[in-house]
């Protein structure tokens, strides 16, 4: 299993941006992609996990602005994409995808086991 992040950079504040994982070495149905973020000092945490189009989760972190955020999936590219809107310099952070395995039961994409994270790619949002 490998993942590649990329589309990270420096974004000024409001600004968006699109995050894409580019996954390969297993079949699209038989994984979960997120998204996580870590921030300097700071614990990794959950931004977005998608199993299909009718099966995403969001960050309760961004519960308050639903609309920042939007997963989707390509399975015939295996890729999944992460668009980020009206970035805050809270965002600032290296943001990781990562896959996790569909094997037992879930009530969401967020309880299931991350065990293959990407290199993560950076995101820098300036005031």
């Amino acid at each position: 299993v490998q993942l590649q992040a990329s589309g990270g950079g420096l974004v000024q504040f409001g600004g968006s941006l699109t995050l894409s994982c580019a996954a390969s070495g297993f079949s699209s149905n038989t994984y979960a992609i997120g998204w996580f973020r870590q921030a300097p000092g700071k614990e990794r945490e959950g931004v977005a996990c998608i199993i299909d189009s009718d099966d995403t989760a969001y960050s309760p972190h961004y519960v308050k602005g639903a609309d920042r955020l939007t997963i989707s999936r390509d399975n015939a590219k295996n890729t999944v994409n992460l668009q980020i809107n009206n970035l805050k310099p809270e965002d600032t952070a290296v943001y990781y995808c990562a896959a996790a395995k569909l094997v037992g039961t879930w009530s969401n994409c967020f309880g299931l086991w991350y065990d293959y994270y990407g290199q993560g790619t950076q995101v820098t949002v300036s005031s």
